[in-house]
């Protein structure tokens, strides 16, 4: 075991067992009797609108006892199954009945997914050797792909596929890694990693100058003085690199466009300035392994259809 499971399993058990004694400790806390309190049936003096009265009655006794039970059954049930640690009882959701081999066990999760996929495979695997723009225009594939979608992809992306601050916008023409059926396909099966690095070390008038030429590379409005000094910061710096003697990215990098109107972390000269000083760092996930060739490629299309 790592480290870092280590750690995490040691800090669900402490707390686990923190819960289990607070609550212990809490019915204690509210059922023992205090100095001055009324005897049980008599009121506590407490009234509203002149007939209402509060009477001291303990908390029925069989729900004293459930709410006991409770705690009882949480501590047995940690001890004898793998809640906390291994459990006493050696339980686990691996199939023991052919081999008692662990290394050669499969686990219930794998054996449901053997099934599924010998149930479900052949409807996506019908449409393997489609080619992916014509995928784009079926409404059977397109409605799998959406499905699809809507599963793995929606968290980061959004329902509509219109992106957030960090995450791209999938249902527009503007692409940080190319938008062909390929290198759509690519992103989703292997994952991206783009890399902004940081520029604090030039200094923040370098950056604020910058800055103000990354504005003007879109047609925005800046400070002319700072934007002429920032054109040979752009072409010093390091920044041609990635983005071009132009400015229009590079997509074999993930390198954005600095010439349109889409900003993948804002456009304001605060939030470019804060890219350059900063830098950024952006993960997109492969899929292959979680998915396999055949949903990838409906869902390539599906993401193809989108700008289209």
């Amino acid at each position: 075991m790592s480290e870092m499971t280590s750690f995490w399993q040691g800090w669900i058990i402490v707390n686990t067992a923190i819960v289990l004694l607070g609550c212990l400790w809490l019915i204690w806390w509210t059922m023992r009797p205090r100095d001055g309190e009324a005897e049980t049936g008599d009121v506590t003096g407490h009234t509203w609108d002149g007939d209402l009265q509060e009477y001291n009655n303990p908390l029925p006794r069989w729900w004293l006892w459930l709410f006991y039970g409770t705690l009882i059954f949480a501590v047995i049930y940690y001890a004898l199954y793998p809640g906390l640690w291994n459990g006493l009882l050696g339980w686990t959701s691996a199939d023991k009945s052919l081999n008692t081999d662990v290394a050669a066990m499969s686990s219930q999760y794998e054996n449901e997914m053997k099934a599924a996929d010998a149930k479900y495979g052949p409807i996506y695997a019908k449409f393997r050797s489609v080619a992916v723009a014509d995928l784009a225009k079926d409404k059977e594939a397109n409605g799998m792909g959406k499905r699809l979608y809507l599963t793995y992809c929606m968290q980061c992306h959004g329902s509509d596929a219109k992106g957030s601050r960090g995450y791209p916008n999938l249902a527009d023409n503007d692409w940080l890694w190319g938008n062909t059926p390929d290198q759509i396909k690519m992103s989703i099966a292997t994952g991206r990693t783009g890399v902004m690095p940081p520029h604090k070390h030039i200094g923040d008038d370098k950056i604020d100058q910058v800055a103000n030429h990354v504005l003007t590379l879109s047609g925005r409005k800046a400070d002319a003085a700072k934007a002429e000094a920032g054109k040979q910061v752009y072409l010093t710096a390091g920044c041609i690199a990635c983005h071009g003697a132009d400015g229009k990215g590079n997509p074999m990098l993930g390198a954005p466009n600095l010439t349109d109107k889409t900003w993948l972390y804002g456009s304001s000269l605060g939030s470019i300035k804060k890219t350059i000083t900063e830098g950024r760092a952006g993960k997109m996930p492969g899929h292959k392994a979680l998915l396999g060739d055949d949903k990838i490629h409906l869902l390539t299309a599906y993401v193809y259809s989108l700008s289209k």
